[in-house]
């Protein structure tokens, strides 16, 4: 028996695992980032423990003193893990008994690392939701000192990549802004959901120790405990959900990403990107590349990649825990950093890009994007809508043909396709009025847009009261 594993769960078993299945097991290299939530939940542990007399006073003190000497020691690098431990929890636990001995292997008492995993997985989507929450928040307010640094700025609108209707900058920017709020409400979403207390579980049935399980969510700061052993081991709901949020969030991400591609080309020259957030050519000198809007438009297909993962790994799981929840954090965890890393790149091209306003003014004058308006002139008229169509349809026609734009009409023109047109229809084609005329809620006049800023501005101040109220906890 002399190659009995040292295992915690070694006294069932003859023979050790090998390299390869150790290796295989581990989750070590992944599950270490809880290494500050294990420690938290052990200590709160503990104290609850030592609190209904499951252990001693003494056990506990010095259970608390040697994790927060573990705690220095990883915060200050010093700490050398051992391959040999499965996981992080495992490897806290051993290294405590090697530090105070008989106490350390106390601290497992009335747990499993089921609840002791869930617990530790829920504390750190906690946290995780709060930095990417306060990382959207910031690039909202990017969006929205942009687009109030712009008032007046007009750009075409386009659809099917063909120019539509004239709008200003900022309309354009608030629509992103509003994707931006309700990613914000899907991580307040996912932080609830993981806002809850799963420790007391065991292993999947409840303990037989006289436990206070609302001290320990009071202490590590849940609002609610679990109500089914079963499904508080097993659930990764509240990992899915902050794994959805974060990849819808950076769906919308690559949507404005590749705008700002585009808006960066010779072709449209809507803006400049700062050179510290472009590269350039190894063989062409004159490039400037939008490499980092790329990456965050690439690293979009990344996250879905990794909600696809996680949705995968669970789907067929019986109840209650199973190795396959080892391959949970993966991918929630790429997921989480490699959005909040996109925030961040947006954040910066956002805030040091020039915006080329002559530029998208004079694009903004062609493709009839007037065409609407001049139907609608029309149809106020009394001309049923789909004869404006049809009429103004024949004009833009015949200016293509001519090459001429609808501003370059004179009435005696307009009038000869329909008698309609009234003396004030030259002026249904000029581009600030096509804008100011979109004047209902949501439309892009001037006054609409201000309104929206407002709301906007409302919507983040609220958030980020949100935020910091659950940062002070």
């Amino acid at each position: 028996m002399s190659d009995t594993p040292k295992t915690p769960w070694g006294g069932r078993f003859e023979h050790a695992p090998g390299q390869f299945q150790q290796r295989f097991g581990a989750s070590l290299p992944v599950d270490k980032r809880l290494y500050a939530e294990d420690i938290a939940g052990s200590i709160a542990h503990a104290r609850m423990l030592a609190k209904q007399g499951i252990i001693t006073t003494g056990d506990a003190e010095a259970i608390e003193a040697g994790l927060l000497g573990i705690l220095r020691d990883i915060d200050a690098g010093a700490f050398v893990f051992d391959e040999a431990d499965e996981d992080i929890h495992m490897a806290i636990e051993a290294e405590l008994t090697r530090r105070i001995g008989d106490a350390g292997k106390r601290l497992h008492t009335a747990r499993s690392r089921n609840d002791q995993v869930a617990t530790d997985t829920r504390l750190h989507a906690k946290r995780e939701a709060l930095r990417v929450h306060a990382a959207i928040g910031a690039l909202r307010g990017a969006l929205l000192d942009l687009a109030s640094a712009h008032p007046g700025v007009v750009l075409p609108g386009y659809t099917h990549l063909q120019k539509a209707q004239p709008v200003l900058l900022a309309h354009h920017l608030l629509a992103y802004s509003w994707m931006l709020t309700r990613d914000a409400k899907r991580v307040k979403r996912a932080y609830k959901a993981a806002d809850v207390l799963p420790l007391g579980s065991a292993a999947l049935a409840g303990t037989t120790f006289p436990i206070d399980r609302d001290a320990v969510a009071h202490e590590l700061g849940f609002s609610a405990v679990s109500t089914n052993s079963l499904d508080a081991v097993s659930d990764r709901d509240f990992l899915v959900d902050l794994t959805y949020a974060c990849t819808l969030g950076m769906v919308h991400l690559s949507r404005l990403a590749e705008e700002l591609i585009l808006w960066s080309t010779e072709e449209f020259g809507f803006i400049t990107l700062d050179d510290a957030w472009s590269t350039g050519s190894s063989i062409m000198p004159q490039k400037k590349n939008p490499d980092f809007a790329e990456l965050v438009r690439g690293k979009s297909g990344r996250a879905v990649g990794d909600l696809t993962a996680l949705l995968v790994t669970l789907k067929g799981l019986p109840l209650a825990y199973n190795k396959d929840m080892q391959e949970d954090k993966e991918p929630a965890f790429d997921a989480v950093d490699t959005y909040a890393d996109s925030l961040e790149a947006m954040i910066g091209m956002l805030s040091t890009m020039r915006v080329n306003a002559e530029r998208m003014r004079e694009c903004a004058h062609g493709g009839f994007m007037a065409a609407t308006d001049l139907a609608d002139h029309l149809a106020a008229r009394g001309v049923p809508f789909r004869e404006a169509h049809e009429v103004v349809g024949k004009l833009v026609l015949a200016c293509e043909r001519e090459g001429r734009t609808l501003q370059d009409l004179t009435l005696s023109e307009l009038q000869a396709a329909s008698l309609a047109f009234a003396d004030d229809a030259l002026g249904a084609v000029d581009i600030d009025a096509v804008v100011g005329r979109r004047d209902t809620a949501g439309g892009t006049a001037p006054a609409r847009v201000a309104e929206q800023l407002r709301s906007a501005r409302e919507a983040l101040a609220h958030d980020t009261q949100w935020l910091e109220e659950r940062l002070g906890d």
